[in-house]
């Protein structure tokens, strides 16, 4: 099963890719993952994604300038970002809502309110798995 546009999921600690990706790969969806932004980047220009999950805080490039940088590009800017991270302070939201962001998630995640925002903005991974198909 998979959608036509793959979710993405960007963040340097392991256990934390793979742990959102199991639980969008469990419901269907196709995911790719990146470590780093730079790495992140590069896979948006190819892949188009149409979602991402992206942690704020990671080596090398931070989660706020990739956001900056997916949302400058005309390619790229209708793809929704949710920054996913332990950083919580109301200052901390205003700068990711600022570089961008569509949404802002603290860590942890509840992964039935990650999977309900996905089918908000991907929608269902399937037909036959929507409600009353």
């Amino acid at each position: 099963m998979k959608t036509e546009s793959p979710i993405m999921v960007v963040d340097d600690e392991a256990f934390m890719r793979r742990a959102l990706a199991f639980v969008l790969r469990r419901e269907g969806y196709s995911v790719i993952l990146a470590e780093d932004g730079l790495t992140a980047l590069d896979k948006v220009r190819d892949l188009l994604p149409r979602m991402i999950f992206l942690d704020v805080m990671m080596p090398g490039i931070d989660g706020y300038e990739v956001c900056r940088r997916v949302k400058e590009n005309p390619l790229t800017r209708g793809t929704h970002i949710v920054l996913l991270t332990a950083r919580g302070e109301e200052i901390d939201q205003g700068v990711g809502l600022a570089a961008g962001a569509d949404e802002y998630m603290t860590k942890p995640f509840s992964p039935s309110v990650i999977l309900a925002r996905v089918r908000d903005v991907v929608g269902w991974p399937e037909e036959s798995l929507a409600p009353g198909s």
